[in-house]
């Protein structure tokens, strides 16, 4: 299977499981409604470990442009298919976040909140802050792409490291999703919300695009630092990179700081 195929299967498989049990727990009429975070952060947990049983062997089952742009920033991945797999994890998360739709096609009708329903395809942020928000993505998806390399530094049994990398998705839900909704991935923000755009929802509200650079900046900064630093810390590289990113990172705690500071 082509590779790009395969990011796009993967993708796919990642959005199906992960926006069906936001619909499972939000959607009125469901019997998983008001399940709660646990359920979600697991959830999520397993969705990513399918999509990586499903293409690892294929694509390397990136399943995030800020895997794969982390991944080009340690030297493991050329620059001339990162377009590529980019587009084929949109095209994914558009497709799994349509699939996962249909699936609960009465109870769209049935949910009366609309913010609800755009919270079953994309994330948002539980207290408006835009640095805050960024800086929490950023730190997420830093984690994540950090935590990614140093587990694939070690020997699992056959088969077993799709499931660490699940556990590492749940915990980062469990402690730090609480802020943002966790997207610590722009494909699995974007596409949804395009989905959630261009579905016919019933009594759907606005895709509120106006957050949805955030889970896009956010996360492409904080994997490319998490990434590089990695490279600094464990292979003695420096990269322009780790550069960019901790100006980035003193910037938005900076703005951070100012916007949330006492009055």
């Amino acid at each position: 299977m082509n590779p790009y195929l395969g990011e796009f299967i993967g993708t796919m498989v990642l959005l199906y499981f992960g926006n069906g049990v936001n619909a499972a727990t939000t959607l009125k009429g469901s019997y998983a409604q008001n399940a709660g975070w646990l359920t979600i952060c697991i959830g999520w947990g397993l969705a990513v470990t399918l999509g990586i049983y499903a293409v690892g062997g294929i694509s390397g089952a990136h399943l995030n442009p800020a895997v794969t742009l982390g991944m080009y920033a340690a030297g493991e991945f050329p620059a001339d298919m990162i377009a590529g797999y980019m587009l084929a994890q949109m095209a994914g998360a558009f497709c799994g976040a349509c699939l996962a739709y249909f699936h609960f096609l009465p109870h769209w009708k049935a949910t009366e909140d609309a913010s609800a329903k755009l919270g079953v395809f994309s994330t948002g942020p539980a207290i408006k802050s835009t640095s805050a928000n960024i800086l929490s993505e950023f730190m997420g998806t830093f984690i994540l792409i950090f935590a990614i390399l140093f587990i694939g530094a070690n020997q699992f049994t056959e088969g077993l490291n799709p499931l660490v990398v699940g556990g590492l998705i749940t915990a980062i839900g469990l402690s730090h999703g609480g802020t943002t909704g966790f997207a610590i991935n722009p494909a699995r923000d974007l596409g949804p919300r395009i989905a959630h755009a261009v579905l016919p929802v019933h009594g759907k509200g606005g895709s509120n695009w106006g957050y949805s650079w955030i889970p896009v900046l956010g996360p492409l900064a904080g994997g490319s630092t998490g990434a590089a630093l990695y490279n600094f810390l464990f292979n003695d590289q420096v990269s322009l990179f780790l550069s960019i990113g901790v100006i980035f990172f003193a910037i938005i705690v900076i703005l951070s700081l100012l916007e949330n500071r006492k009055p």
